[in-house]
C-alpha cells in the first residue's frame, strides 16, 4: 500500500520544495506560504539558508526565552537521550520529578503539583477541566482580547476572529478587559479603566450567575491579543470578585511566564495567587514540546480520592523534562530574567517610545521586559489601525536590514529571546527605525 513519491528524489535536498509540496500549515490559505528555511541560530540570532544572519525580534513564537542552541539545554537533551528517551508517564521519572520541582518554585506559596501537557493549549484545555470538575460547574468566563490555545475548550475561550470557525465547546462567557487606549469603559485614565473594567466584570458575573461560573481564566498580559499590559491593581480586584462569588481564579502564563515580561511569573508584578496556573513556551524555550498546570494545593488534594479524567501518551516526556531542567537551572545561573528586565527598563522602553517622536504612525508603545508592542495607525487623532499592506512592508523592510520582525493586525510586536544583550536590543531597535522610515511610517 501507498503511492509513488518517486519525484522527490529531485527535491530530496530542498526544504522549502519538500515544505510546499508536503507539509500542510496552520492558520494560514495554503497557497499563499512563502516558506524560508532556517539552517541555526545562536543566541538571539538565525541563520538563513541563504547565508543571511537575522536578529530576531520574534523569538518565532514567543517562545525562545533563552535563545537559540542555548548548550546547557542541548546538552541537558542529550545526556536524557542518552539514559532514557522516553517512558510513560504511569511511571516515575528523575527528570519529570526535578523539573516538576523547579516549576513550583516559581509559583506562590501553596502550589506543589504539575500536570504536564505538551503545549500551552492543552494546559489551558486541562485547566478548564480541572476547574469544572472540581467547583462541579461549566462556565468559563474569559476576555474577548485573549489567546488560549487551539484545543477544543482553549479556542472557545480565546477571545478572538480564530474562536467563531471553531467554536463548538459549550459554557464560555467572554468580557471586556482593561485597554485604555482602545477603551471600551470611556475612561479617561488607568483608574478609571481599571474601576469600570471590574465593575463590567462583576455585571457580566452576577447576569450569568454565580453558581454556574467554574472559573475566570485571563492571561497576565494578553500577548497574540497585543501585550496589553493591565493595570497594577486590576487582578487583584478580579481575585477580590472571585473569592466573593466562590469563582476560580485560572491565570494563563504560557506566553508570559520565565522571564518574558522580566519576571519569573508575570503574575508576581501584579501581588496576587490565583488558584489554577498554566504554562508552556518559556519553560523550555520549545527545545522540545513541553507544558503544564501548576495546581494549588485544595484544588490538587481534591483529587487525591478523584480520578482525573485527563491524560496524554506524552505526559512529562523525559526529553522534555531534560530540558525544563537545564533551561530552568540555566535561566538562574545566568540571571537570564534580570537581563529580560533590564533589557526592557533600560533599552526597549525607551527607544521604542522615543521612535513615536519621528515616526507619526505609532500610536502607542506599551510593554515590559522583553515583550512590547508598538501600535501602529492611520491617524493618531482617529486611532484608525494602519493598514495591512503596510504592515507587511514594514515586515519586508525589516527583513532587508537583517531584522526578523511579528506583526499582529496593526500592532509589531517586539519579543526577542531574553538572552538578547543591551546592544543588540539597540541595534534591533536603530533597525526597526529605519525599517519604519524606509515603508512611509
Amino acid at each position: 500500500m501507498g503511492h509513488d513519491v518517486s519525484a522527490d528524489e529531485a527535491i530530496w535536498d530542498d526544504a522549502c520544495a519538500l515544505d510546499l509540496k508536503h507539509v500542510f500549515h496552520s492558520w494560514q490559505a495554503q497557497a499563499d506560504r512563502h516558506p524560508v528555511e532556517v539552517t541555526g541560530g545562536h543566541g538571539a540570532w538565525l541563520q538563513y539558508a541563504d547565508g543571511r544572519e537575522m536578529l530576531d525580534f520574534t523569538s518565532q513564537q514567543v517562545n525562545v526565552n533563552i535563545g537559540y542552541q542555548h548548550p546547557k539545554v542541548v546538552e541537558g537533551i542529550a545526556k536524557q537521550a542518552a539514559l532514557l528517551c522516553t517512558i510513560g508517564p504511569d511511571y516515575a521519572n528523575l527528570a519529570r520529578g526535578r523539573a516538576a520541582s523547579l516549576v513550583v518554585r516559581r509559583a506562590p506559596e501553596g502550589f506543589n503539583k504539575v500536570f504536564f501537557t505538551n503545549a500551552g493549549a492543552d494546559a489551558n484545555e486541562n485547566a478548564i477541566r480541572a476547574a469544572r470538575l472540581f467547583t462541579g460547574r461549566d462556565k468559563i468566563l474569559s476576555s474577548y482580547r485573549s489567546y488560549h490555545g487551539n484545543t477544543g475548550a482553549a479556542i472557545s475561550a480565546t477571545g478572538d476572529w480564530r474562536r467563531k470557525p471553531n467554536d463548538y465547546a459549550r459554557g464560555h462567557v467572554h468580557f471586556f478587559t482593561p485597554y485604555l487606549y482602545r477603551s471600551e469603559f470611556s475612561a479617561t485614565t488607568q483608574n478609571e479603566e481599571c474601576e469600570r473594567a471590574l465593575a463590567h466584570l462583576e455585571h457580566v458575573i452576577q447576569f450569568e450567575g454565580p453558581d454556574t461560573i467554574a472559573a475566570i481564566l485571563l492571561e497576565s498580559v494578553p500577548g497574540t491579543a497585543g501585550i496589553i499590559t493591565p493595570p497594577k491593581d486590576y487582578f487583584k480586584g478580579v481575585r477580590e470578585i472571585t473569592k466573593k462569588y466562590g469563582i476560580l481564579m485560572i491565570t494563563d502564563e504560557v506566553m508570559t511566564g520565565f522571564g518574558r515580561t522580566g519576571f519569573w511569573l508575570a503574575l508576581d508584578d501584579y501581588g496576587y495567587t490565583p488558584d489554577i496556573i498554566s504554562f508552556a513556551k518559556g519553560c523550555n524555550s520549545g527545545y522540545v514540546p513541553a507544558g503544564g498546570v501548576m495546581l494549588s494545593d485544595p484544588i490538587a488534594h481534591y483529587f487525591d480520592g478523584v480520578v482525573f479524567p485527563g491524560g496524554l501518551t506524552y505526559s512529562g516526556h523525559p526529553l522534555a523534562m531534560g530540558a525544563i531542567v537545564a533551561a530552568q537551572e540555566a535561566m538562574e545561573e545566568e540571571h537570564i530574567v534580570d537581563n529580560a528586565y533590564n533589557v526592557g527598563h533600560d533599552i526597549l522602553g525607551p527607544k521604542l517610545s522615543a521612535l513615536s517622536e519621528t515616526h507619526p504612525k505609532i500610536g502607542e508603545v506599551r510593554g515590559k521586559g522583553v515583550f512590547w508592542a508598538v501600535e501602529m495607525v492611520a491617524d493618531r487623532a482617529s486611532r484608525e489601525p494602519l493598514d495591512g499592506a503596510t504592515m507587511k512592508q514594514i515586515v519586508a523592510e525589516g527583513a532587508k536590514l537583517g531584522l526578523v520582525l511579528g506583526v499582529h493586525d496593526n500592532r509589531i510586536h517586539v519579543t526577542p529571546p531574553c538572552v538578547i544583550t543591551l546592544d543588540e536590543a539597540s541595534d534591533g531597535v536603530e533597525r526597526l527605525d529605519k525599517a519604519l522610515t524606509a515603508a512611509g511610517c
